[in-house]
This record gives structure tokens, sequence and C-alpha cells, in this order.
């Protein structure tokens, strides 16, 4: 959030510049990043101001990410005006509404299709070789989230010579699986909180950090969303479509049982990357509200993961290590 008095003032001198009424200004956001976002009326109608220090998340890659997205025929935000240097941006309001807040048992078979026909595209329709890749280096880094920050510093545990030996094997065979896919261009946070009710299509926001990627990665990021979780078998039925489409295409030519596979790892190595980093969110960044969702995401790593007997020890691990823990409080300071 922009707290900084300079940075207010640069803020509100864009927002004049750009045409717009400072007095108008209003918190609309601010993820999980650095950027922020306000709301604001210009030429009687509302749009959106992001606030992206440039030492911080400079406001180029947003930019290339999304002329690629939009050529492609995706429905991401247009830009109505820049300052690059100061890192402030004018644009198209989506509004408020997020698949998350509209997302039932009646409307997810609608919401989820438009989301997934959006998926197809990006999946067959933009190379993204262009990006830098989502390497192992990339993949065992956000791995090694688990055993720091939920592990050590929320737990407070240490693992033991035997425990490393568990979760460094774990690692391997998740990061061997997830790299053995196709590799295309991944959004990497393509979820329910990333998209928004725009018609036509749904508005996709957040891709600034696109990675030339494994295939699986955004449609499990979207069906095992962390902050939504619907029955297997609705999810199975909407992977094996997608699947289905993307081998009629000519994109891949994996089977059910292999494209399962690289789903559920794929998955794994999201999910544990997550446990990991909302539990950094909350002690290096202050955001301890992320806490609130470790749960949920605990349970899809310790339900996939118990599927397949290679990680039978991982899963007790875990399951030892959390057992009786309430996630979601945050482990008092001092006590690190």
């Amino acid at each position: 959030m922009t707290t900084d008095t300079s940075r207010q003032s640069a803020l509100r001198a864009f927002v004049t510049a750009s045409g717009a009424d400072p007095l108008s200004l209003e918190v609309a956001s601010a993820d999980a990043s650095f950027r922020s976002y306000w709301r604001v009326r210009r030429d009687g109608r509302s749009v959106i101001v992001m606030d992206s220090p440039p030492d911080r998340e400079p406001v180029q890659p947003w930019l290339a990410i999304g002329a690629q997205l939009a050529a492609a025929g995706l429905h991401v935000p247009a830009v109505l005006a820049a300052d690059i240097e100061q890192g402030f941006l004018l644009l198209e309001d989506f509004g408020s509404r997020l698949y998350l807040d509209v997302l039932d048992e009646h409307s997810a078979d609608a919401l989820y299709g438009e989301a997934l026909d959006a998926l197809f595209v990006l999946q067959t329709k933009l190379d993204g070789r262009n990006l830098e890749r989502y390497d192992e280096a990339r993949l065992q880094m956000e791995l090694e989230y688990l055993p720091e920050w939920l592990l050590a510093r929320h737990l407070g545990l240490q693992p033991g010579c035997g425990d490393w030996d568990v979760i460094e094997l774990a690692f391997r065979r998740i990061l061997d699986t997830v790299q053995s896919q196709p590799y295309g261009f991944v959004h990497r946070d393509f979820h329910s909180r990333n998209l928004m009710v725009a018609p036509p299509a749904p508005g996709i926001i957040d891709f600034q950090g696109a990675l030339y990627g494994p295939l699986t990665y955004d449609l499990v990021s979207l069906l095992r969303d962390c902050y939504i979780v619907w029955p297997a078998a609705r999810v199975d039925a909407w992977a094996e479509t997608h699947r289905a489409r993307l081998v009629a295409q000519g994109r891949i030519a994996a089977d059910a049982a292999q494209f399962r596979l690289w789903f559920d790892f794929t998955g794994l190595q999201r999910h544990i990357k997550v446990l990991g980093l909302f539990c950094r969110l909350c002690y290096r960044d202050g955001k301890p509200h992320y806490l609130d969702d470790l749960p949920r995401v605990l349970r899809y790593v310790l339900d996939v993961a118990g599927r397949y007997a290679e990680l039978a020890d991982f899963v007790t691990l875990l399951q030892r290590a959390t057992a009786g823990a309430d996630l979601r409080r945050r482990r008092d300071a001092d006590a690190a």
C-alpha cells in the first residue's frame, strides 16, 4: 500500500496529469506484492491506478506481457495512461467482482467454462518461449519455502538428517515429473482472485510474473485453487475436458493417466511452495491473513501426495509436523 508521503504526492500528481480527479482517489486493492491499486474517476467513469514502485515492481513486464495477452484476444485491462519511470499506470476498471466472490455450485460450470476457454487460448496461441524459463532452479527454490518458512519459522521445527532425506527425495520426484511435461506460456497465478467477471470474457489480471513453464501449471492453479475447493469428481471432469481439447488441437499427445500425473505433481509443487510462501507473507511482509488459507492448501498436499506410494514418507512427515497445530495462528515472534 502507498504510505510514503512523497509516493502519495507522486501518485496524486499522476492522477491529475492523466485527467482524473485526485479527490475521488480510493483504495481498490493491495496484492501479495509491493503493488497497490486505486480507484479514481475520470470523465464520469471509474478507472484504476496501479502504483508499482519501480525499484521493487517495475511496470515494464506488466505492459509487455499484457500486450501479448491482448494480441491473442484475451481480456486484460486497457492502458489509458502511463508513467513508466515512476511506476504508475491508469487502467480500464473491470469492476470489483472477482471469480471468488461469485463462484458457487450453480455458477461454477459457466464461469470455469469461460476461464478454461481463456486458458485454452493462452496455451495454444501464445508460445511463451520469449519469457524466462520456469527452470529447475526456480522450481526447487520454491519448494524450499516449505522447510524454511512453514516448518522452521511457522511451526518451530528443525528437520533432522532423516527428515531432510525424505524431503529431498520427495522434491526430486516432484521436480522430475513436473519437468517431464510440455512447456508453454504460464500465467502462474491463474485463479479465482486474478479472474474477474468482466463480460464477454473473464478479465485477467496479475499476469506480470508469467514464465515459460509446465503446461498443467495454470490448470491446477485454477481447478485446485488455494482459495476455494471443489469436489474431486468435478475437478477431474474439468481437467479431462481441457486435456481432450489440447489433444484435439495437437498441443499435447498425453493420455488421461499421463496428464493426471503431470496435473497432480505440478499441483504438489505449487501447493508445497504456497505452504511456505503464505508463511513468508505473514512473517516477512506483515500479511498474516494468508495464514487463514494454510489448512486448505495442506489438505491438497496431503490428499494428492497420499495417492502416490513414492511420497508416503513425505506425507507422514507433514502429518507429524502439523498434527495438533492451528496453522491459522501466527507463531509468537519471540519463540522464533
